[in-house]
């Protein structure tokens, strides 16, 4: 199984356009230090984006799998950055779920730690350069 991505740069600065296969794509900016224009998020930012999309895709399958009743989902991440010489990279990476419905806590527990550590592709893939933590909240305020 592959899998392909073409980028394209769409100006005469640092701003590129990232087109899947189905067509589907994301525009992806540099910072202004280095001639962004703020028009897209940073490539170090879609990994973040792709953890949390992918841990909140498992998560959701992995609770109406357990005929839990998910009502939404939010996820936020944050993480630290690392200088490694000529490069950065995340040393630490929190996802941190809120989940609201009517769903057990240890339910929710379960289906975090399962997508985290044995489902979800993109944190098996950065778990080798990263400290990937979860947390979560039930139910929290709107």
């Amino acid at each position: 199984m592959s899998t392909n991505i073409s980028i394209k740069r769409i100006d005469d600065h640092v701003n590129f356009e990232a087109v899947n296969s189905r067509g589907k794509s994301i525009l992806m900016d540099g910072t202004d230090k280095i001639g962004g224009k703020g028009n897209g998020v940073s490539p170090m930012e879609t990994l973040l984006m792709g953890l949390a999309g992918c841990s909140g895709i498992d998560v959701v399958l992995i609770l109406k799998k357990m005929k839990q009743q998910i009502d939404d989902i939010q996820m936020d991440v944050s993480a630290e950055i690392e200088k490694m010489g000529d490069y950065k990279r995340y040393s630490t990476i929190n996802v941190h779920f809120n989940i609201w419905g009517d769903i057990k806590e240890k339910k929710v527990e379960k289906a975090i730690k399962m997508s985290i550590e044995k489902y979800c592709s993109v944190a098996k893939t950065l778990e080798k350069a990263s400290d990937i933590t979860s947390t979560y909240t039930l139910n929290p305020e709107k």
